[in-house]
């Protein structure tokens, strides 16, 4: 068994500027995070950034919340999660 790097391989993170909730702020993550949550929002019909807010106001709400970027981090993977058990449900 062997271990295959990242499509595009490995990279650095990126900080963007978004605006959320009526103000902009810096949030830096790596590429393939962006990328999964730019496709997500896009399958939602919904900007990248009322997707980042959506998120936010989870993490607000959540017991310990964690930083913005842990939390876009934790959802993406999550997502990804999701879709990876629906496909795997549909093709049964």
């Amino acid at each position: 068994m062997s271990v295959d790097p990242p499509p595009g391989g490995f990279a650095g993170p990126v900080k963007r500027s978004i605006t959320i909730a009526g103000h902009e702020t810096s949030i830096t993550l790596e590429p393939l995070f962006w990328q999964a949550l730019e496709e997500a929002s896009r399958l939602r019909g919904l900007p990248l950034s009322a997707l980042v807010a959506e998120i936010d106001a989870l993490r607000i709400d959540a017991k310990n919340p964690p930083n913005l970027a842990s939390a876009l981090r934790a959802w993406a993977l999550a997502d990804a999660r999701r879709v990876v058990s629906q496909d795997e449900n549909y093709s049964q």
